[in-house]
This record gives structure tokens, sequence and C-alpha cells, in this order.
């Protein structure tokens, strides 16, 4: 019997020939991550079973970035806690405060991600290096603990959901709008604990922002990851951002998947998710007016450059809604810097909007945009369930960086082309 992607990089990671869905297993790590919300319960944990040592200090990422920098006390201690850690192992790879950027745009830029890996994060989003051809996927505190100490991890191998990808995307439709209108399709729950595995000749126009972004959300379909051939794009990707050596795998011709889908690429349009749940998708061209008061881009779903340029040019020469708040969060340092080299920034902040340093802080209701009671945001995060971005009587529309910017414009949910 065949294997798909996933299962050839878990049978190679296991020192297996071969593994069937449901398998479980015990496979070597090429990659741990952490972040400042999940890493002092790891480290913690590490304490409790007394490992005075890491397994390797270059295959793990501890990267500061929830709460970055501090917005109150707990949020730093939170953060020594992590930095003391990385300090006293000798962690290569630790990022924070001017070093920073938020952990799954960072990771493939420093091309600590490579195709062929096993990764595993304690944080859900980690599903979002399968863009590079990776296994990776999120895991709690605890695993990470014996990630950590150990250099290995048990997984249940996960059984496959085909997504034949053709056609080619037109207009303002980008990764975000295919992935939206994946999970409307199968809904939340529709890929539960599967490999959602993309594949076909639409994948040549997806761009790596693209991909990334849907790797991303494959964990809001309930996926334990999302994972992409290793193309042309990949390859350069890699030899821009990495010198890792790494391994390609490709699934085999008799694979055995649970289901199959075909989504025709040029015929998406741009798509938002309504509250509470990233299923509740609409496109935006069948949308009432809908008045909003905040929009937010940024992420480590949509706060790529990509992203920054596609927002920045729906703003440029336009003002934000009087009344109404704009918050623009390039991903990592280096994406803030390409921002303001490339003059999106000037454009950001003559339109009225505000552009802060690398965080996750209004994705998950921390800080920088925390909503009030009765209050709508329009957001290119991830997660739109009840009280995700502040009080539970907040309302959240996921969407990509072309209808968020025209959104901000309009003071109403609104597509570019009808600005």
């Amino acid at each position: 019997m065949g294997m798909t992607m996933t299962q050839k990089i878990l049978a190679a990671a296991a020192g297996l020939k071969e593994v069937t869905a449901g398998a479980l297993i015990e496979a070597d790590l090429d990659l741990v991550l952490g972040n400042d919300i999940t890493s002092p319960v790891a480290i913690r944990e590490m304490e409790r079973f007394r490992s005075d040592a890491v397994f390797d200090k270059d295959k793990i990422a501890l990267v500061m970035d929830h709460f970055i920098p501090n917005k109150d006390i707990k949020s730093a201690e939170h953060c020594k806690c992590v930095r003391d850690f990385a300090c006293a192992h000798n962690i290569t790879h630790y990022y924070d405060v001017g070093a920073m950027g938020i952990e799954h745009a960072l990771i493939p830029e420093k091309g600590l991600a490579a195709p062929g890996d096993v990764i595993i994060g304690a944080d859900s989003h980690t599903c979002t290096y399968g863009a590079l051809g990776a296994f990776s996927t999120g895991v709690g505190s605890t695993d990470m603990a014996a990630g950590m100490a150990t250099g290995k991890a048990w997984f249940k191998v996960p059984s496959a959901l085909k997504f034949n990808l053709v056609g080619r995307p037109s207009g303002w439709v980008s990764g975000k709008d295919v992935i939206l209108n994946i999970i409307g399709r199968i809904g939340v729950d529709g890929a539960l604990y599967k490999s959602m595995e993309f594949n076909g000749e639409g994948v040549s126009y997806l761009s790596m922002d693209d991909r990334l972004t849907i790797a991303n959300m494959a964990v809001e379909a309930g996926g334990k990851n999302g994972i992409f051939p290793v193309d042309e794009q990949t390859i350069a990707y890699m030899n821009e951002h990495s010198k890792k050596p790494y391994k390609v795998f490709e699934a085999d011709e008799d694979a055995v998947y649970d289901e199959e889908y075909t989504i025709d690429l040029s015929a998406l349009k741009s798509t938002v998710s309504f509250p509470h749940l990233p299923e509740n998708t609409h496109t935006v061209d069948a949308i009432d007016e809908i008045p909003i008061d905040q929009v937010v881009i940024g992420s480590c779903t949509n706060g790529r450059i990509s992203d920054l340029r596609t927002a920045a040019q729906i703003l440029k020469g336009r003002k934000v809604r009087k009344n109404l708040r704009c918050i623009v969060i390039p991903a990592t340092q280096q994406i803030y810097l390409q921002a303001m080299e490339e003059g999106l920034l000037k454009i950001f902040i003559e339109a009225g909007a505000v552009v802060s340093t690398p965080t996750c802080g209004p994705c998950l209701g921390g800080y920088m945009g925390v909503l009030a009671a009765g209050e709508r945001c329009v957001s290119t995060t991830n997660r739109n369930f009840v009280g995700r971005m502040g009080h539970v009587e907040s309302e959240v529309y996921l969407a990509g960086p072309a209808v968020a910017a025209a959104s901000a414009v309009a003071g109403m949910i609104c597509g570019p082309d009808r600005l």
C-alpha cells in the first residue's frame, strides 16, 4: 500500500520502511518550538522530571512574540523564565525584543524549517511549515518539554485528505481566500486529526506566502498538519533563506486518502469568515453593509511583506474611515524594515493607520487591539471564536489583506472593487 507525503516523512523519522494510518510511532525531531506563553509551562515540566539538559541546543527555537514588548508584570515574568532558560542552555535560536518576530513567520524566514523535517511546537499554528514540505504540528507544553529533553515525540500516524488545486487565482484572491473557502466547504472538524495534502497544477500559481497562509490554517479545519509538495518555488525559497540540508518526499501514486477534493482557484472570490467560527464563510460580493470599528492587518497568517504590499496598494492615496482604528503589524523585524524601505509604512501612516512592532497581541485578545463589547473587527488573523479578540460580545470577521484594507477605508466590510 502506498504512503502519503506525511506518512513517508514520519516513516523516515521513525526509522521504518513504512507506516500506516493509525499506527503509533516514535519519531526523531528536527525542531522543537515554543513561545513566551507556552515555553514557561514546558520549562517547569522539564524541572519536574529533573531533566537538566536539552537534546540539542541548535534544534530548539524559543520565540518571544505573544506579549513582546511585555504588556504587564505577568508577561514580563514569563519572558524572564524563558530568557533564563535560553541562557542557561545556550539555546542558539532564541529571539527576544529587537530580534523577534511572530514565530510562524520568523522560523521560515530564518531558514529553520526545511523539506522533510519533523517539527513540533507548543502553538497550534505550528502546522505553517508544511508549506515548505515539512511535517509540522502543534503539541501541548508537556510534549514540548519531552521533545526538548529527548529529541523525540510520539505520534499517531494521520490519514489524509487530498486537495487537488487547479486553475489560477484572479483579482484580489490570495491564499487566505483559498483556505477560508476550503474550511467553509469541509467545516472546522472536516480534517480532524488528518493530514491536509495539497497538490495539482494550481499549486504553481500560489506564492510561498500563500502556501504559508494555507498551511497555517489547516488546524482551523481540525487538521493534524497541512503540507505542500516541494517544487521550484520551495527550492528557491530555501536557497534564499536556509543552509540546512533537506530531503524531498513525494506521495506514492497509490497513496490512500480518506477523501479527495478539487478546488478551482480561478472560480474563487474574496471570502470573509463571519463570527464565531472560521467555517462560517461568505464571499465578499454577497455581503450587505456591516459597519465595523477596527481592522487588524498582520499575524502569523497575513503579516508577511506581500500582505503589507497588498494593503498598501489599496490604502495609498486613501484615508482610513473616521472613528475606525486600523492596526498594521509586520510579522518580523526584517519585514518591518523591508516595509519601511519600500515606503509602505509611510502609506499606512498617511492613511491614518497605526504600525506596531511585531507581535501576536491582538490576535488572541492580549493587547494592541482588544475589542470592547459590541465592537466589530475585520482581521487577517486566523480565529474568530467568541471573545477571541476581547469582549465576548465583540465580533471578529476573518479576511485577507485586500478585504481588510478596503474595509478600513469604507468603514464596513467590502472588497477593493467597491471602493
